[in-house]
């Protein structure tokens, strides 16, 4: 945190100061004032406490701390008590105004604020609105001494006091994170974000990617990939689902260990989120479909990137795998011959093929026919058939039935791709 200025230290004690400013005239004036006992001062608190704030107004700070010494020693009640304190507080804060003023990049000492926050948190006399007040700032001084533990105590204070600073869910959310607390922080954060957005508001972008990088940093698997779906479906820019992808699939040590052949249907999903950033994405895609005996979706990918400009026209790997799948197009031949021998066949073997072929022509509706086929004839690994007949749903706009094959899925990892693509046909790229 920074340090406050100069105006909120003076908004901060207000009420402090002003109080005793109202009340020392009254007694100057009329020693016959029906003041409320607990508002009383005593002659050897009064004079050294008019003392203190004349000496602040002038900056005279070790005449200040003479006459704050003076309250300290001669203070019997809570209320003269409170003064001394909330007068020792404005002084340590004035001083550190004027340390950082004279030499802006210097280390600030804020410790001494803590002495006189304690002892006004603790007095009765301390009114009650600024009692959160306090502890807040209290909070905040732990916090910035990284001590989280304590700062969490004081934090949790200042709510009991009903203090509502925007800013203390997030810092309660951040004191816990840096101790270590990382799942009842971003259960805090959660919970934030579920009131903001039930209040109509949208939080910020930050609070995701917030929760993303600390679940992540912890190992927390699980918890980063349902972060990454939520900031994916809260702001689904094509970089976004870029990154949630390369991180959860695409990249080394990815959430998700993927084979190549299992990465084919991240791609597919990079695709359909404009995610494709550039020639090493589209080339390796391509790459890994024409491998696989998919050369239309080969053929496609490339000349989707050349046309975007992604791909350079001279790319010699480029132009050599749109020749080659040029090529094998050629030698496959039409899918309607297959597609009659699959109906035929004693197992869903070549309906599954073939409809991954027409997947990769665009032919959703083909595609899915085939599966469903394939599905009823058996022999074929179920998930495998499911999330490729969801993807074809999901392309073709039929998001309930993609649901429904995506849930199918049941085995990781295939089950955890599903998810991500439930995540594109629950809340589409923008």
């Amino acid at each position: 945190m920074k340090t406050i200025s100069k105006l909120a230290l003076v908004a901060a004690f207000a009420t402090g100061v002003s109080s005793m400013a109202l009340v020392t005239p009254a007694y100057a004036k009329d020693k016959k004032t029906d003041a409320a006992p607990a508002m009383k001062l005593s002659p050897e608190v009064q004079k050294p406490g008019v003392a203190a704030q004349t000496a602040l107004a002038a900056k005279d700070f070790a005449g200040a701390q003479t006459a704050i010494d003076q309250i300290d020693a001669a203070a019997k009640t809570d209320y003269e008590k409170y003064i001394g304190a909330a007068l020792r507080y404005q002084l340590e804060n004035e001083k550190l105004v004027a340390a950082q003023t004279a030499n802006p990049n210097a280390p600030i000492n804020e410790t001494t604020l803590a002495g006189p926050l304690d002892a006004l948190i603790a007095n009765a006399a301390t009114p009650a609105a600024d009692r959160g007040k306090y502890a807040y700032r209290r909070g905040a001084l732990a916090f910035n001494g990284k001590q989280y533990p304590i700062a969490l105590q004081y934090f949790a204070k200042a709510k009991e006091y009903g203090y509502n600073d925007p800013n203390l869910p997030l810092q309660i959310i951040k004191a816990k994170m840096d101790s270590g607390d990382v799942a009842g922080a971003t259960a805090d954060l959660d919970a934030s974000i579920a009131q903001m957005t039930a209040a109509g508001q949208k939080a910020p972008e930050e609070y995701y990617k917030y929760a993303v990088a600390k679940s992540y940093a912890a190992k927390r698997n699980a918890d980063t990939m349902a972060w990454l779906k939520k900031w994916v479906t809260a702001y689904p820019t094509a970089k976004n689902w870029r990154d949630v992808l390369v991180l959860s699939g695409i990249q080394q040590n990815a959430l998700i260990p993927l084979d190549e052949t299992q990465k084919i249907d991240v791609f597919r999903l990079m695709r359909a989120t404009n995610a494709l950033a550039d020639q090493t994405d589209y080339l390796q895609y391509a790459d890994s479909v024409n491998r696989r005996g998919l050369p239309s979706e080969a053929q496609a990918v490339i000349k989707e990137g050349m046309a975007q400009g992604k791909i350079p026209a001279a790319n010699t790997m480029a132009k050599g795998l749109l020749a080659d799948a040029t090529k094998n197009i050629a030698a496959d031949g039409p899918l309607s011959g297959l597609e009659k021998r699959a109906t035929t066949a004693a197992n869903g073997k070549l309906a599954a093929g073939t409809a991954d072929a027409y997947l990769g022509q665009n032919n959703y509706a083909k595609a899915v026919e085939l599966y469903r086929v394939a599905l009823q004839k058996g022999g074929v690994d179920a998930d495998d058939v499911n999330l490729h007949m969801g993807i074809a749903l999901a392309r073709s706009g039929d998001k309930a039935g993609a649901a429904t094959a995506f849930a199918a899925v049941k085995g990781s990892p295939k089950a955890d791709v599903a998810g991500l693509w439930t995540t594109w046909a629950a809340a589409p790229a923008a």
